[in-house]
């Protein structure tokens, strides 16, 4: 039997993570888990990716997700043969691709830019990533994967490693979590790429995080890694203090324990190391799968309900 949703999805945004309650991110986890591909769910349907910045895996798995609903894709990938380099506006942009499509899918450098769209526009907008501010789909995607390892999401303790300055899919993960019982976190960083305090605020109270410069992985049931984003640095001399700062190499993790996984929502660069990829505790090629049928069930949830 088709799963039935509780909640009026159609032509909602999906623009920050603070905007799901435990209830709806659950929803649409049981969405992905049962949708299956159907040529005919979205046939007549047209969906406009628009990425002002590079993107492999979210632009391809959304585009995947679209065709094995039976949907179209338009769109374009980096500005270069468009109108903005003209000088368009972005809200002109948009305001003439909503005429031509039902759903924007949208990454941006600039944060904020997202709700911009959304509140110009009346299709639904999808957040493929704001600048270093929010990654919904992602965190999704990473409660998916968490869920499908260890059959829960509640009663968890998890690392967050590398860059939680710049990092939008720890930030959007971070907030997620407080919808979640009994779950700890372990804020692993260098010093001057801490959680941003505006983020602190918000899991103060709710979830409990310590925050150290030390590689610790110890008794973790999710290690969730994140690659020191060179092109977030206003100053490249900065990058080059904490390049490299923490490489998760089989040494490292001898300090899992047997059911840890290991997440990252890539690209990678050098923070883990290939020999990695064989552990059993690696599993962040299965996250990057899991992206497809979570971005299958928003995009039927958003444009044609339940």
């Amino acid at each position: 039997m088709a799963q039935r949703t509780r909640f009026d999805w159609r032509g909602q945004d999906i623009i920050s993570i603070r905007d799901l309650s435990r209830e709806q991110i659950e929803d649409v986890l049981n969405h992905a888990q049962q949708i299956r591909p159907d040529p005919q769910m979205l046939v007549g349907k047209v969906m406009a990716s628009l990425f002002f910045e590079p993107s492999t895996r979210t632009q391809l798995s959304f585009t995947t997700a679209m065709h094995r609903l039976g949907g179209r894709v338009i769109g374009f990938s980096g500005t270069e043969g468009t109108s903005i380099v003209k000088g368009e506006s972005l809200q002109d942009t948009v305001r003439t691709i909503e005429r031509y499509a039902d759903v924007i899918v949208m990454r941006h450098p600039l944060e904020g830019s997202a709700q911009f769209v959304a509140d110009t526009v009346t299709i639904p907008v999808i957040n493929a990533g704001d600048g270093a501010n929010q990654h919904p789909t992602q965190t999704l995607m990473d409660l998916f994967t968490i869920k499908k390892f260890h059959q829960r999401l509640d009663d968890l303790k998890i690392g967050l490693v590398g860059d939680l300055k710049y990092g939008r899919t720890v930030h959007s993960l971070a907030i997620a979590l407080t919808r979640f019982r009994k779950i700890e976190l372990r804020l692993i960083s260098p010093p001057n790429l801490r959680m941003p305090p505006a983020i602190l605020k918000e899991l103060a109270g709710i979830v409990p995080y310590s925050e150290t410069a030390e590689l610790d992985l110890r008794d973790l049931d999710v290690v969730y890694v994140t690659r020191i984003q060179k092109e977030r640095f206003p100053d490249i001399e900065e990058y080059e203090k904490v390049r490299g700062a923490y490489v998760i190499n089989l040494k490292a993790c001898e300090m899992l324990k047997p059911s840890a996984i290991l997440l990252h929502p890539l690209p990678r660069v050098d923070e883990i190391a290939p020999d990695v990829d064989a552990l059993p505790h690696a599993k962040y090629f299965d996250q990057v799968q899991n992206g497809v049928p979570v971005r299958m069930a928003l995009l039927k949830l958003v444009l044609v309900g339940s």
